[in-house]
């Protein structure tokens, strides 16, 4: 069992030192390639649940006792060394925050730092060994790719566990026939072992061992259920146990991770005296009409979360944002686990957490980071009763914006026919007027004409389709720079020719006494963020992009962003527009290389983790406001206002400024993107008082 490497062991490798040996003779101790001192004797195991046997906690066992690696300053390159040390060929990722439960004994290696190209861990920086400052809720894992290096001898690795593990969970009704509405929400305990589904047996079996169940099947709490009927129930059906002995706390993210026993194959009495065990779950009220075959009923919140998602492709999924003295902020990933991330989970209305992610996973936020460090124990109403660590913006950046993944219910809404193809066979329209909110399970649940289609016609043209993807863009306006950079021009009407040509002024000018005069224009620089997962693109190809001969220009959209100036109440008093002069990558982050650029009939987009800037000195990034009375005002700018280019979120894509206008001045403050500020702040933001900006220029 000690450690050999490839040409040692294996058949080919024995060949090949045979003939090297031959060919160059032995190699001398100065020049042949050893191991440090300490990687002799040194073993290698992945641990831990739930886990593939190619992923999991990285072991290692050192003068015979078995320890665990820090995940501090951790890398991929590290995860390199370690999984070719467990006879795979390169790692595909790694991970921290014991995402494979802690591990026990030692913390052996500590701020571990490797090139990737050591041959064994030993030759990477560290602490040295034994030396560190970490808890066992640090250990770092690996996921190595599913390849074996040529010719390896398992005997460097060792699994930890041998014996059956709970692969998946699920619930299955004891009583009812026919076709039963989903999701599932109450039946006996099944469990997928390696030979199929196997039944637990109910003695000893806890109100936190239902918890931990419902959790994995997407519900947030249990209820009680009547176990005598299900006892009765039992005696007249034959039951396959091949669990027992589950002992859960209640804040497991899977029932992997609580303490198990398994039924041997020669086991001939199994659960004596016992029954299946049976779990009721109960649901968010999202899923809950669902299950009940009712209709939605719209309840009024108890109050505005403080907790939500932002930038997933499906439900349950996103970067984590809390609400904080009215302003919504993100949460840094320092100390991001499944216990926290099941917090945000269950309180949302979801089950446990299927992934905690961190690195800004599901794209970077803007604004305030309002928390750092959070540490749940799993059984917290909310993430805001975590212990936690208020932090300053030096602390933590949007690059570690930590995210979820959670278990939802599954609902059978994937079997639900689209069609996106030529309609000529279909011969009725079933559905029309269809307004969802975007939250909805499915279009039974967004509002429609009912059994009263509108649209009797069949065919290509009057047929819906999609285009689903898993990733998008997510557009945002940066509000403040916007703030900054608002004043007021009157522009002489011979500077104004290209700008009229290209509708940029108000209609009122058509009228005007060309050349003489002027217009009044509210200038500001926008620049707009991708903080998507994907990059922005233009809707069409560049054949179908109009060229502007004035200003010099390909037009890739025919309306980019809308201008307007609305009053108190809404009204609508001025506007502009933003057909995209060009869409490119005026800057980056730091770590982000610029792909799109307009020169030469370029490719037009914004990349992920890039800007767009239009500055306030160029045509047509203004609103006229000629005809504009003074009074109080709303300044709003509404990105792909057509929703022509799909978004991860839409609802970040208006940004308001309060503006107050007395004929010769104007004040712009308290700018910000539409869900930025809590309800409330949002209902009183025209009411902030404001400073005065800028002067006429």
């Amino acid at each position: 069992m000690w450690p050999v490497s490839v040409w040692q062991w294996s058949p080919w490798g024995l060949l090949l030192f045979l003939l090297y040996s031959l060919c160059v003779g032995s190699p001398s101790p100065s020049t042949a390639p050893e191991k440090k001192d300490g990687s002799q004797g040194l073993r290698f195991r992945l641990a831990g649940f739930p886990r593939k046997p190619f992923e999991g906690r990285v072991e290692i066992q050192r003068a015979g006792e078995w320890g665990t690696i820090c995940d501090d300053d951790f890398t991929l390159q590290a995860a390199h060394v370690l999984c070719r040390e467990l006879g795979f060929t390169e790692a595909t990722g790694w991970t921290h925050s014991a995402k494979y439960g802690p591990g026990t004994g030692r913390i052996w290696l500590d701020n571990l730092s490797c090139s990737g190209t050591e041959r064994s861990v030993t030759e990477c920086a560290s602490r040295g060994w034994g030396n560190s400052d970490c808890t066992h809720d640090e250990d770092a894992g690996v996921i190595c790719k599913d390849e074996r290096l040529p010719g390896f001898s398992d005997s460097n690795v060792i699994e930890v566990e041998h014996h059956l593990q709970v692969e998946e969970v699920r619930l299955r009704p004891a009583v009812g026939r026919g076709r039963r509405p989903l999701p599932v929400t109450e039946g006996l305990v099944e469990v997928r072992l390696p030979d199929g589904w196997s039944q637990v047996c109910d003695k000893g079996w806890s109100a936190h061992n239902s918890h931990v169940v419902c959790g994995m099947l997407g519900f947030p709490n249990e209820k009680r259920v009547n176990v005598a009927f299900y006892r009765l129930l039992a005696q007249r059906q034959q039951h396959s146990f091949g669990l027992h002995g589950v002992d859960c706390v209640g804040t497991e993210a899977h029932l992997s991770l609580c303490s198990l026993e398994f039924y041997r194959a020669n086991d001939t009495a199994r659960c004596p005296g016992g029954s299946p065990a049976v779990v009721s779950c109960v649901p968010s009220p999202l899923y809950a009409a669902a299950s009940s075959g009712q209709k939605k009923q719209q309840s009024k919140p108890q109050g505005e979360a403080r907790v939500r998602l932002k930038g997933g492709a499906h439900p349950g999924e996103g970067r984590v944002e809390v609400l904080k003295a009215g302003t919504w902020g993100t949460v840094c990933d320092r100390k991001w686990d499944l216990q926290a991330a099941s917090v945000v989970c269950r309180e949302l209305g979801f089950g446990s957490a299927r992934e905690a992610l961190s690195g800004a996973r599901m794209g970077q936020g803007m604004g305030a980071i309002h928390l750092s460090e959070v540490r749940c124990s799993g059984q917290e109403p909310s993430l805001w009763n975590c212990p936690h660590k208020n932090i300053t913006a030096e602390d933590c950046s949007h690059s570690r914006d930590a995210g979820v993944r959670c278990n939802l219910p599954y609902t059978g809404v994937e079997t639900k026919e689209t069609w996106y193809w030529d309609s000529g066979n279909i011969t009725e329209v079933v559905m029309s007027g269809v307004r969802c909110a975007g939250t909805e399970l499915s279009l039974d649940q967004c509002a429609h004409h009912g059994t009263h289609v509108t649209c009797k016609r069949t065919g290509t043209r009057f047929t819906a389709g999609v285009i689903c993807s898993e990733t998008a863009s997510d557009l945002l306006l940066h509000s403040a720079l916007v703030q900054e950079t608002a004043y007021i021009e009157d522009r002489p009407l011979h500077m104004l020719y290209c700008a009229a040509e290209e509708n940029c002024l108000a209609s009122s000018a058509r009228s005007a006494n060309w050349p003489y005069g002027h217009r009044r224009l509210l200038r500001f620089s926008s620049q707009i963020h991708n903080l998507g997962r994907a990059d922005f693109r233009p809707k069409a190809g560049r054949h179908s992009w109009v060229w502007h001969e004035c200003h010099g220009h390909y037009h890739s959209m025919d309306i980019f962003t809308h201008y307007d100036i609305l009053t108190p109440n809404g009204t609508k008093v001025a506007e502009g527009h933003k057909a995209s002069f060009c869409l490119e990558d005026t800057e980056c982050q730091e770590d982000v290389s610029k792909r799109y650029e307009c020169a030469n009939f370029g490719e037009q987009g914004i990349t992920v983790g890039c800007w767009d800037l239009y500055r306030h000195d160029i045509d047509c990034q203004w609103i006229d406001i000629t005809d504009v009375k003074p009074g109080n005002y709303i300044l709003q700018v509404v990105i792909n206002p057509n929703f022509e280019v799909a978004e991860s979120d839409f609802t970040n894509n208006a940004m308001k400024c309060n503006c107050k206008y007395d004929g010769h001045r104007i004040w712009v403050h308290n700018c910000h993107i539409g869900d930025a500020f809590s309800e409330e702040a949002n209902q009183r933001f025209e009411r902030y008082p404001g400073q005065t900006s800028n002067q006429i220029i």
